[in-house]
């Protein structure tokens, strides 16, 4: 059974990785994405480092099961082939910055010209209006605007810390994802497309308000800076690895003083309730540590395990590929490019009992798929030949 999207055609100006990722969601669930790049180079991820045969992992990554088509938008011929397959699309998405799909011949209204109903979808960094909009934007950015810096830092008054891995691109990306099937099930309904406009300040904070922001969530009354409750991470230390465990419950604090043979917290007026184990968390965990440190890795987490306590091992990147969760789940498999040979990559998350998610092809060479697409849009060879020609000497 083809995937859940099949049917819907995707055109796919953006580059990087917020873009990008959301298409190829979209395509792992059967939709056509057709990434449009430009011949001089393409998206820039295809440039990144770790790469084999021409092909970077970064661009793999966020690019598979979508064609790619090579057009020169600064051409007026190749900006006339864009419009004629935005004429047979259901979404367009762009991440220009704000105001340059405009000058380049791409708005919302020249795209509305040829398809009245598609949705249009733009991403952005900072949002479309405002004193930042015009802002070259990267990842490090948004979490610094954002508060995500100062959270990660623990407390207000500590120095802030960036999260090793770039949360507000891949956010925005699902949220784009999200927002674009919705659209689609909107206009199934009512005949009407829409213009999407999702910015990674916006998808950044409005992720953080779920459990972050509690201070700032009630109005009129005063904001107390931002204390955290404890500075220790939930990593500890055994006599051969680390290992994390956290407790929230009553019945896991009494699991926890049983797989560490630890009666004597039960009696501690510091650790009573909940609140006060709050309270006094610094201490708990550094008791807890301590514990732990006297016992191998594998030790504890059986004996964790017997009693209830949440726990798992902590794992390199490497170490993860073979733990048993994660091969019994199969979320990491291997397939075979063409031209960059064996490829490991996690497999489409959201899992489909009626139209799976696949994938059915990497990522695409520059303008692999020009000619294909060309020749299904009508143009003849001498027309693609002409173009493209004009597309690679520009």
């Amino acid at each position: 059974m083809p995937g859940p999207l099949h049917g819907y055609r995707i055109v796919d100006l953006t580059s990087m990785i917020s873009g990008p990722l959301a298409t190829m969601i979209l395509a792992d669930q059967g939709a056509d994405v057709i990434k449009v790049e430009n011949p001089d180079g393409g998206d820039h991820t295809r440039a990144a480092n770790n790469s084999r045969n021409g092909f970077s992992a970064s661009f793999l990554n966020n690019n598979r099961n979508k064609r790619s088509v090579a057009l020169d938008l600064k051409n007026p011929a190749a900006l006339d082939v864009m419009l004629r397959l935005l004429a047979t699309a259901d979404v367009f998405v762009q991440n220009f910055r704000p105001g340059v799909a405009d000058r380049i011949g791409l708005g919302e209204q020249a795209v509305r010209a040829v398809a009245p109903n598609i949705v249009y979808v733009s991403i952005s960094g900072f949002g479309e209006t405002g004193p930042y909009a015009q802002k070259p934007v990267y990842d490090p950015l948004i979490q610094s605007v954002s508060g995500l810096a100062t959270i990660q830092a623990g407390s207000d008054t500590e120095r802030p810390r960036l999260v090793r891995t770039i949360v507000p691109d891949k956010l925005t990306a699902y949220n784009a994802a999200q927002a674009i099937t919705a659209a689609l099930l909107s206009r199934e309904r009512t005949g009407q497309g829409q213009h999407i406009r999702l910015s990674m300040l916006d998808a950044i904070i409005a992720f953080l308000w779920a459990s972050d922001m509690g201070s700032q969530t009630f109005v009129g009354e005063d904001i107390p800076q931002q204390e955290a409750a404890s500075f220790i991470d939930l990593i500890y230390e055994t006599a051969t690895g680390p290992i994390s465990a956290a407790v929230q419950t009553n019945r896991e604090w009494l699991a926890l003083t049983r797989a560490l043979d630890k009666p004597e917290w039960l009696e501690d007026p510091r650790f009573k309730t909940p609140a006060l184990r709050q309270r006094h968390i610094n201490e708990r965990l550094v008791m807890t540590q301590e514990a732990l440190r006297t016992r191998p890795a594998e030790e504890w987490l059986d004996r964790l395990t017997r009693e209830g306590v949440p726990c798992a091992p902590v794992l390199t990147r490497t170490a993860m590929l073979s733990n048993p969760q994660v091969v019994a789940n199969g979320i990491v498999v291997e397939t075979r490019h063409d031209q960059a040979g064996l490829l490991r990559q996690a497999r489409p998350a959201a899992r489909f009992s009626e139209t799976p998610a696949t994938i059915r092809h990497g990522g695409p060479a520059l303008g692999e798929q020009t000619t294909e697409v060309l020749t299904q849009l009508g143009y003849s060879s001498s027309e693609i030949e002409a173009l493209t020609f004009k597309d690679q000497a520009a």
